[in-house]
């Protein structure tokens, strides 16, 4: 049986990226998905593509930042196939110059718009649906897009950093106070395997492709231990989050998932090279002939 059968599940910022791809996916798996962005007609033409692939689908444009919208979104859900069981809160914006301005140069209204949409933003989509969850009585599952950057700051990406961290803490909170009711929530923090739009113009065309995706695969000049023979996609972080909306999860509840890291969260460094291989040792070559020397 498919993995999601019968279920119902709204995505925010699903016009493109990885909430594109979880539409996709999920609507694969059997679920009826509402899809829903801030670019006017991405989330309809996404709808499109899961219908014509068989599936059950309504899209509609929403701002996550704007609390009417989130209400609007779920209302949309449970009329157009009376519930909802999972929502998830997608929907997120890059830092402006995409890592390329100084901290101390950012504007508070560039401050407050990325925390509006990252972590504002799933706290609000959150809200409603599970107000909406409350009140069917049956549990529900709410899932967040987080980041890396969560974990470990991204350079060049201070409030993005900041506000992913938030949103980490609103996923551990949410299971608290939701729990009860059997509603569980969890998060993906991806690293590799995400949209290349994220970095492109509002306008531009949905390429559905990962940065690695985008240029010539080797993966021995890749910042991750592992080595694989084709890039990381979406799809792989797409897996995760069916992992999390489905029952195979449905005592996991508080977790946020470092998805497709390659490896990246299972080192450190301190003086250490990140590409050594098992023998190479981990001194620089500048102290390896000082250690020599005193030994």
């Amino acid at each position: 049986m498919p993995r999601l059968q019968g279920k119902v599940v709204a995505i925010t910022g699903s016009g493109s990226g990885l909430g594109r791809e979880c539409a996709l996916l999920f609507a694969s798996e059997g679920a009826k998905v509402i899809t829903s962005d801030y670019v006017h007609g991405r989330a309809e033409r996404v709808a499109a593509e899961v219908v014509a692939a068989g599936g059950e689908a309504y899209g509609m444009q929403a701002d996550v930042r704007v609390e009417a919208d989130m209400e609007r979104l779920v209302q949309a859900t449970v009329d157009h196939f009376g519930r909802i069981d999972i929502m998830h809160a997608n929907a997120g914006v890059p830092e402006p110059g995409f890592g390329a301005n100084a901290f101390h140069e950012l504007s508070l209204d560039d401050w407050n718009n990325i925390f509006a949409t990252n972590l504002t933003g799933i706290f609000l989509a959150w809200k409603h649906a599970a107000r909406q969850l409350i009140a069917q009585g049956e549990g529900g599952t709410l899932i967040a897009t987080t980041s890396a950057s969560s974990l470990n700051a991204y350079p060049g990406f201070p409030a993005y950093t900041a506000s992913k961290a938030g949103a980490n803490g609103v996923v551990r909170a949410a299971a608290i106070e939701w729990g009860r009711y059997g509603i569980r929530a969890n998060g993906l923090a991806p690293t590799h395997g995400m949209s290349i739009n994220f970095a492109l113009p509002q306008e531009a065309a949905v390429l559905g492709l990962s940065y690695e995706q985008m240029a010539p695969w080797d993966p021995d000049k890749r910042a991750m231990p592992l080595r694989l023979g084709t890039p990381p996609t979406l799809l792989d972080n797409a897996y995760v989050a069916l992992f999390l909306a489905s029952d195979e999860s449905r005592y996991m509840s508080g977790q946020v998932l470092a998805s497709v890291d390659g490896g990246n969260f299972a080192r450190t460094s301190i003086i250490m090279p990140g590409d050594l291989g098992a023998g190479d040792g981990v001194l620089p070559d500048e102290l390896r002939d000082v250690v020599e020397g005193a030994s």
